[in-house]
């Protein structure tokens, strides 16, 4: 059977004095998940902004896709199948 989707997914970025805090919220018109991810600069490094919005998205998106696996997860386990075996390793693709 076809499916389509289409989820919308907005980054925000916050920098102030070294910090650069990243949100991440995916909308897929059913439910809202909000990823979070910050980097640091060293006081000893050159200030590079860039690299900061870089770490920071990297980490709120590694945060959301932690939280969307569990959401799965949760969901197949509310369908009466047994755990995913899923562990801590990212998966190439679907269980079959």
């Amino acid at each position: 059977m076809p499916h389509t989707a289409e989820w919308k997914v907005r980054l925000y970025l916050f920098e102030d004095e070294g910090t650069t805090k990243a949100r991440l919220v995916l909308d897929t018109g059913t439910r809202s998940l909000t990823g979070h991810g910050v980097a640091h600069c060293s006081p000893t490094d050159t200030d590079v902004p860039q690299i900061g919005d870089e770490l920071a998205a990297g980490r709120a998106l590694h945060d959301l896709g932690r939280q969307l696996v569990a959401v799965a997860e949760s969901d197949i386990e509310g369908m009466g199948a047994s755990e995913t075996g899923q562990d801590n390793r990212p998966a190439a693709g679907w269980l079959t």
